[in-house]
């Protein structure tokens, strides 16, 4: 009964094994998705995160703007203590020291009644600089989000150059043999079949330099997503025939005016033009009058007081106190007038900020059309002399098999065909990516 019950808790601790090792595995070998590189990029990117801290700053200076209202209330008390001898007039002498002490309290409170609505233009500004804030963590989100989709794309082309590389070298492999076959029973020359020996040779090359790319590919985007560099990262393969379908002629002009109420951009430069005129009116709050308000209690107690107890004296001496401050600016040396001038140009800044920022989005939307016609009819145009090439190969290939060409002839018309799937499959990466970026402008999420 022992050893059963040792053999069932063996068999148990194995098991338990064997499932965590297996979640281990499937940890350790996630495949990511692009929505998942691009979240996992956004939580970890440094220039996202100081912006998170930026906005956090923007929040306190607007909490601080609409506390400025309040009064400002402050509370004093100071102890004295004094030594002193007395003076005798009849015998001109001075008598033996003696001491007296007494304590005053205070508490005052002032107000800002009117400066020329500084203090709310100053609210106002600041909520400004919280919205642009975020939106210019929104800006930088989108660039981050581009930049891993770039990736993202780059890795599956390499993938996809990679299997090409396989695929040409299964072919080749079998023409190998073949001509090997050829070669002993004197159908073709020694010199045909160390052609095709050394074709295959140069694919194989050219498989190790895709694998090589693809490598690289993987660091870039995982530098991209700040993830430490692992040799067992991986991405899904989506299906991306499904994103070749014909889509409309893109409006440019169409897609602009869509972007102009969506692209963080556009609204960041307009809140800070906003502020800017803002300031303005900060400036010129200067050249009015300001009223302030203050309110003041005070009581004390004093030791040389006789016949006075000390509670008896603070009511006694409770003194409060209330009065309006006006001040007038008479002459600032002309600071005033030079304060609005700068801020002015600050709007002027601001207003060619805002047309420069417009400017760009127009002239990034117009080249994404004009990318996304090009790599369309590129794509289309590789599509079909790729069909066209994948048949003349069959043709020659079953010449070669034949014996009627020479494998000179036979490797021309291989590497034409290499050379097609490698431009079908550079238009086809091209047209996609453009695809996405016309996407991007009209506000669709980047998924593939």
């Amino acid at each position: 009964m022992k050893t059963i019950k040792s053999i069932r808790t063996s068999v148990l601790i194995a098991g338990f094994l064997i499932l965590i090792s297996g979640f281990t595995g499937s940890a350790q070998n996630k495949i990511w998705t692009l929505e998942e590189c691009i979240n996992y990029a956004l939580s970890k990117n440094i220039q996202i995160q100081k912006s998170g801290l930026a906005n956090d700053r923007n929040q306190l200076y607007s909490d601080q703007a609409q506390a400025n209202r309040l009064p400002s209330v402050s509370a004093s008390v100071r102890e004295n203590f004094n030594w002193y001898k007395g003076f005798d007039s009849t015998t001109g002498t001075y008598g033996s020291s003696s001491g007296a002490n007494s304590t005053n309290y205070s508490l005052n409170s002032s107000v800002s009644l009117f400066n020329g609505q500084k203090l709310t233009n100053k609210i106002k500004q600041a909520d400004l600089d919280l919205q642009s804030g975020h939106l210019y963590s929104e800006t930088v989100k989108e660039s981050v989000g581009l930049n891993i989709l770039n990736a993202y794309l780059q890795v599956l082309y390499a993938y996809e150059s990679v299997s090409n590389a396989e695929k040409q070298i299964v072919s080749t492999t079998e023409q190998l043999n073949l001509s090997k076959e050829r070669m002993d029973l004197g159908v073709i020359s020694m010199s045909d079949y160390l052609q095709i020996k050394s074709e295959l040779a140069s694919e194989k090359s050219t498989l190790a330099s895709a694998q090589s790319q693809l490598s690289m590919s993987k660091v870039t985007l995982m530098q991209l997503m700040e993830l430490p560099v692992d040799s067992n990262f991986d991405i899904s393969s989506p299906d991306l025939n499904k994103l070749l379908i014909e889509s409309a002629q893109p409006d440019a002009q169409e897609i602009y005016n869509l972007a102009l109420g969506i692209k963080p951009q556009i609204k960041n430069a307009e809140l800070t033009k906003e502020a800017a005129m803002i300031d303005v009116e900060i400036a010129k709050a200067d050249a009015l009058p300001s009223l302030s308000m203050d309110a003041g209690l005070s009581a004390g107690y004093s030791s040389l007081t006789k016949n006075s107890g000390y509670t008896q004296q603070l009511k006694d001496k409770m003194n409060p106190s209330v009065g309006l401050s006006l001040s007038i600016p008479i002459f600032q040396k002309k600071q005033i007038k030079t304060n609005v001038a700068i801020a002015n140009i600050s709007v002027s800044d601001a207003e060619l900020d805002e047309i420069n920022t417009r400017n760009e989005l127009r002239k990034n939307i117009e080249q994404a059309c004009a990318d996304m016609v090009s790599a369309k009819s590129q794509y289309l145009a590789s599509q079909e002399q790729n069909q066209s090439t994948q048949e003349s190969y069959d043709v020659t290939t079953e010449k070669y098999n034949q014996g009627l060409i020479n494998s000179v002839d036979f490797l021309i018309q291989k590497t034409n065909l290499i050379t097609s799937e490698s431009n079908l499959l550079q238009s086809k990466f091209k047209m996609i990516f453009s695809y996405k970026i016309v996407d991007f402008y009209k506000g669709i999420p980047l998924t593939l």
